[in-house]
């Protein structure tokens, strides 16, 4: 059973004499007819006129686009943009950040809902405050729960362990609690429009792409806000990424995180300058991407995985601000004992050949 959305409350009054809107709504649509209109109405029954929701769809089959063009005659706020060839999520987000001309940017998935009261706290967020970053909590809502998820009810997700209601300016902390935090989900952070700039795009062609760039977004921002409330509701479907593993998407899980040291070099925010604390946390959210990764590749190719993994490791390490061995220490000192021998005994598959018939494993 489905959780239904709760109602909203009037909308907000409008702004006066803007000249942009306050917030843009990024919406990637792809055979999404059963729930856009669910989505859409989330944002705008608690907005004001000064908003604008952006939705593009990638030539969905179904009927999007049709819908897409009711919801826009119903009301003005919303524009749609429709691409002439399926290019991907990742292309559809890109096409949603050149179109947006919202002061702020948020990114909304066409199946998910945002919680009544989440656009008017966050425009008091930014009239008082406005951060470049600001993040949020988010619950899961599944498609088709078993006994135990309806027993547990929707789990709430921190996005971010750190300060607050209070405005961040401190680099390393705003790093170590988006590491620590480890939900890297475009929805759950809602940036101001030059935070994206011209260059910040998701990698066409590759999944995991939010787990490759919400970090070089942390990275920018000189200042983040993060606020301790449920505003999105995500809904976990059948067919979702995690419900449909192969060996490509375990290329691309190892492959997510790299380049962030580069990045921090290039904007003065070496890993040594941001701390040991952000080191161990940038450390630790590799390490376990990477076995993420490699129990994939175990899974779907156990005769090649030994030599899989080995191009895995040289991901991490040249990724990595700290060495497995530094970093396995440190799991030792802070008594994450599991967590040292599951690394240890990943770096071992990668040197070894693969026995036949072997499984996974953990």
């Amino acid at each position: 059973m489905q959780a239904s959305q709760p109602k909203a409350g009037p909308p907000l009054a409008p702004r006066l004499n803007a000249s942009r809107p306050w917030l843009s709504f990024l919406i990637p649509a792809y055979n999404v007819e059963a729930y856009l209109r669910e989505s859409v109405a989330s944002a705008l029954s608690q907005s004001d006129a000064d908003v604008e929701v952006l939705i593009v769809d990638d030539c969905s089959t179904d009927g999007t686009p049709a819908l897409m063009r009711r919801l826009a005659e119903e009301d003005p706020r919303i524009r749609c943009v429709f691409h002439e060839r399926n290019q991907g999520v990742s292309v559809t987000r890109n096409t949603l950040l050149d179109e947006a001309r919202g002061r702020y940017v948020w990114f909304l998935d066409a199946d998910d809902y945002l919680m009544p009261g989440a656009v008017p706290r966050l425009r008091n967020i930014i009239d008082q405050h406005a951060p470049a970053l600001v993040m949020c909590d988010y619950r899961m809502v599944r498609e088709a729960p078993k006994l135990k998820h309806r027993l547990r009810g929707h789990p709430r997700k921190s996005t971010f362990k750190g300060p607050q209601r209070q405005r961040i300016t401190d680099a390393s902390v705003i790093m170590t609690g988006t590491f620590r935090g480890g939900q890297m989900h475009p929805w759950s952070k809602i940036a101001r429009r030059e935070l994206w700039g011209s260059d910040l795009r998701f990698p066409p062609g590759m999944h995991f792409e939010d787990i490759h760039l919400l970090p070089f977004l942390a990275l920018r921002a000189p200042d983040l806000w993060y606020e301790p409330e449920v505003w999105v509701a995500y809904r976990q479907r059948q067919g979702s990424i995690m419900h449909t593993l192969n060996l490509r998407k375990a290329d691309d899980l190892a492959w997510a995180m790299t380049g962030l040291k580069e990045a921090a070099e290039a904007v003065q925010r070496s890993p040594s300058s941001l701390g040991p604390e952000t080191c161990f946390a940038w450390a630790n959210t590799l390490a376990r991407k990477f076995i993420g990764a490699a129990r994939m590749a175990w899974r779907f190719n156990p005769q090649q995985a030994p030599a899989i993994l080995h191009a895995y490791v040289q991901w991490m390490v040249a990724a990595s601000p700290m060495p497995p061995d530094t970093l396995m220490a440190e799991y030792l000192r802070r008594g994450w004992w599991l967590r040292a021998l599951r690394l240890r005994q990943w770096l071992r598959r990668a040197q070894a050949p693969a026995p036949a018939g072997d499984a996974a494993g953990d």
